[in-house]
């Protein structure tokens, strides 16, 4: 039937609320068009290494931040290092404010492109100019540039970058979101990458020293971790004739040398696939778990002493020095209470045995970050005192388990954390309550007790609140009516296509 007609003479205004497909819809919902392009532009080799460095399923899609934030933040960290990036001005954005967010304080590079320039491959020469720019030997030891989403779809072969200008190293990746699941092992990206450039300097000659050498051999610690935990874990491995080594990923290049040149690697976060292929490729061995709680110190100091050699009369004094002052720890701030955690961390599965050895029962730890080999002693540790450890944990997974367990405490993500206070249960998010505190050794042993006791103190508050606002409604419907607001999804949904095109189509034109 045709459209009746105005006395002006104009169409009526009407919404077409015909259903939008996701894939239509760009950026990271159209991953699946994204990868075969990418695969066809020559990017399959790199996906391919992708898949089985950083296996899938039931997490396909990261459903939190993008991957990349993860190794921005890592190259934004290090000194004497310039960060390019290579993407749609709307990811640029949100990423460089989100890392501005962090406090990176640091100027990240934009190399802008338009159709036009993928296509003719001039957003290459775009980027080997901004290079050549920007690479002074006078500010930088290096330059990290990072192909996001549609640079890689299209081809953009940063491996045809020069390694090297004016003693400057230059490093490029790719790390698309329909590759990477996680910013975690997007960290893993970078840190391989700059641990196999390091690598291949050291094989060819002499390299610079680092700042600090200690006089023993060293353990390298593989994973971001509270500051206090290295120096905590050097005291550990002082019995042992050993000493706490770089953290990786470094916050200065010639680290990068130090970490390699170790006696053994301490997979404290166990998704660094990458990382341990260059640390086996030096010839080191790399030992999982992390000197948590009083069973993970001991059964981490022997596994220590067993990759290094160590004669066990030695790591039973560190055991008989350390052991006690862990248990009393614990026994001094115990926790009561059923608590269920999830995170993309990596250290989901630490926290959750430190919680146990607390008191605290724990039925279910859920973390985005697959399941390898370094996290099965903790995996078997947990699974024997009653926890069900979920890898690559969806957040419905996440939510499914609070309405399981029901239970005291939600350590979680902002939206587990949103669902948790909502059905009235105290929650604490993973990462700034729960990451920024010490974990290891005796130090760790009683740091999560304040926070999350005081969390656990709070449900009378709960209860009050829920009891106060009972009754009014949830979401579109929340509040007092007259007549109750009928909600419309498909005017959201349709809304918000139609700004994702002309977002899009704005991009088009203003590049």
């Amino acid at each position: 039937m045709d459209t009746p007609l105005l006395s002006s003479g104009r169409d009526r205004d009407r919404i077409d609320l015909t259903p939008v497909a996701a894939a239509d819809a760009g950026g990271c919902a159209s991953g699946s068009t994204l990868r075969e392009a990418a695969e066809l532009a020559g990017k399959s080799e790199v996906l391919a290494r992708y898949d089985a460095d950083y296996p899938k399923g039931p997490h396909d899609q990261p459903q939190s931040m993008c991957p990349a934030f993860g190794s921005l933040r890592v190259g934004l960290r290090m000194r004497r290092t310039a960060t390019i990036l290579s993407g749609s001005a709307c990811c640029v954005y949100g990423l460089t404010f989100t890392s501005h967010f962090y406090g990176a304080k640091r100027t990240v590079g934009y190399v802008p492109f338009s159709s036009e320039t993928l296509v003719t491959g001039k957003l290459f020469e775009d980027i080997r100019d901004a290079v050549h720019q920007i690479a002074d030997p006078e500010l930088y030891d290096t330059v990290i540039v990072t192909n996001l989403c549609v640079p890689t779809a299209s081809g953009v072969p940063l491996q045809l970058l020069p390694k090297e200008i004016n003693g400057v190293r230059i490093i490029g990746i790719d790390v698309p979101g329909f590759g990477i699941p996680t910013h975690a092992e997007a960290k893993d990206v970078l840190a391989g990458a700059m641990l196999n450039y390091a690598r291949k300097e050291a094989e060819q000659g002499p390299v610079a020293a680092p700042k600090e050498r200690p006089d023993r051999p060293t353990i390298t610690l593989l994973g971001e971790m509270f500051p206090a935990d290295p120096p905590g874990i050097g005291l550990m491995l002082e019995p042992l004739g050993l000493a706490a080594g770089p953290v990786v990923p470094t916050r200065e290049w010639r680290e990068l040398y130090s970490a390699l040149d170790c006696a053994a690697v301490a997979a404290i976060h166990p998704f660094y696939t990458a990382s341990v292929r260059e640390f086996e490729a030096a010839g080191r061995t790399v030992v999982g778990s992390a000197p948590v709680g009083r069973d993970g110190t001991a059964a981490w100091l022997d596994a220590i002493g067993k990759a290094c050699g160590i004669a066990q009369d030695k790591v039973d004094a560190s055991k008989n020095k350390f052991l006690p002052a862990i248990s009393a720890a614990l026994a001094a701030k115990p926790i009561a209470g059923r608590i269920t955690v999830s995170g993309y961390e990596g250290s989901e599965l630490l926290v959750a045995r430190l919680l146990i050895e607390s008191g605290a029962e724990v039925p279910y730890v859920g973390t985005a970050c697959p399941r390898t080999v370094w996290s099965d002693p903790d995996r078997e540790w947990l699974e024997a005192h009653g926890c069900r450890v979920q890898y690559r944990a969806s957040l419905e997974q996440d939510i499914a388990a609070i309405a399981e367990y029901g239970p005291d405490l939600a350590i979680g993500t902002t939206p587990v954390v949103q669902y948790a206070k909502q059905k009235a249960i105290p929650a604490l998010y993973f990462t700034n309550l729960i990451s920024a505190r010490p974990l290891m050794g005796p130090a760790g042993a009683g740091s999560l007790a304040m926070v999350v006791n005081a969390a656990l103190a709070n449900q009378h508050r709960f209860d009050t609140m829920k009891a106060f606002f009972e009754g009014v409604g949830t979401g579109p419907t929340a509040g007092v009516w007259e007549t109750t607001p009928v909600d419309r999804p498909e005017f959201k949904a349709k809304y918000a296509a139609k700004r994702i095109a002309a977002a899009k189509a704005e991009e088009h034109i203003g590049t």
